[in-house]
């Protein structure tokens, strides 16, 4: 007696159920994901040069120096520690200058002087500091060229 032999199929891996699932996970990762502030949200003049004919009176400001090895001095006094990111110290500081520049009813102005080899995060660092104190007239001075 002979055994007949059926075709044998072809088996199929059904793609359609499979990229179903991964738009799913996509939306649900889109959607669940928190968007992270950005640093654009601070608002501040880039340096440029002007004459001036006539004397201009110029309201307080403070003045923050960054050196070169990370060092952040607030009128010529040193706050926090090179390698600390968070700088609280100046935090509260700034907290206070915008504080008190509300009680008189001025704004709080403030110029960021950054050394020309100071790493770009540190002024990042201090720009989040001036954004969680709420100063939004923020400047930065023309550094002097190298010859």
């Amino acid at each position: 007696m002979k055994l007949r032999r059926h075709p044998e199929e072809k088996l199929e891996i059904q793609m359609t159920p499979m990229i179903d699932c991964v738009f799913l996970l996509l939306i649900f990762f889109m959607v669940s994901s928190t968007f992270y502030r950005q640093e654009a949200d601070i608002g501040f003049a880039l340096p440029g040069v002007a004459d001036q004919s006539e004397a201009v009176e110029i309201p307080d400001e403070q003045i923050i120096e960054i050196t070169a090895d990370g060092g952040v001095f607030l009128n010529s006094l040193q706050y926090d520690s090179p390698e600390d990111a968070n700088l609280p110290e100046l935090l509260k500081t700034l907290i206070r200058f915008k504080q008190s520049a509300d009680a008189n009813k001025v704004p709080a102005l403030l110029t960021i002087a950054p050394d020309n080899k100071v790493k770009h995060q540190r002024v990042v660092d201090v720009l989040n500091a001036c954004a969680a104190a709420k100063i939004q007239n923020v400047t930065f001075t023309v550094g002097e060229e190298e010859m």
